[in-house]
């Protein structure tokens, strides 16, 4: 197997201290001690921590799986239910310690980095447009209820989960994700009989 480059360990290392610590609780030095590399080499691949950051968040974006939100191969109301139940059980298994890096970063430092609340908008827009096109589809198939603007839908939806990401921490408890699965698939979502 070959051996992992000095950037990706940085870039690794980085998601991990960023998800756990935020921005400013993960200085150079800390992300560098956990990549195993040294200091000085964290600049010969980064500008500053900044820039890793921004790197960290389009990494971050890939371990989400949006791409199962666009697997036609399952009902689109399927790919919803289990999108979110992916990303609750990643903050579950985490012992509820890290939550939404995108949220994160947004509430830490988008009035701070023009650059990071760029990359955060655009990570909200893209992932926004998924779930706005998963719930056209559902909504074709009558799956949801037909009445609901899609995108206002996704909007609201994607809201409601960073909502529930920061409350399901600080509780440390299952009580915020029960109640955003139960009132958006079994409420909002439902066809109306």
């Amino acid at each position: 197997m070959p051996q992992r480059s000095v950037r990706e360990q940085v870039v690794e290392a980085g998601l991990q201290q960023f998800h756990q610590h935020g921005f400013n609780g993960a200085g150079v030095k800390d992300i560098t001690d956990a990549a195993a590399v040294p200091k000085g080499s964290f600049y010969n691949h980064f500008e500053s921590k900044e820039a890793l950051a921004l790197v960290v968040l389009e990494r971050y974006g890939q371990t989400l799986r949006m791409e199962r939100l666009q697997d036609t191969s399952v009902p689109p109301l399927d790919r919803l239910r289990e999108h979110f139940t992916f990303l609750r059980d990643q903050i579950t298994g985490s012992g509820y310690t890290k939550g939404c890096l995108f949220g994160n970063f947004g509430a830490e430092m988008a009035d701070h980095s023009t650059p990071i609340r760029a990359a955060v908008h655009n990570a909200f827009t893209s992932w926004g447009a998924l779930l706005t096109a998963c719930i056209e589809q559902a909504q074709a198939d009558g799956s949801i209820r037909a009445d609901l603007k899609a995108a206002d839908t996704a909007l609201f939806i994607l809201n409601a989960w960073e909502g529930t990401a920061i409350a399901a921490r600080a509780d440390q408890s299952m009580t915020a994700f029960d109640a955003f699965f139960s009132l958006v698939f079994d409420t909002l979502l439902t066809q109306p009989r």
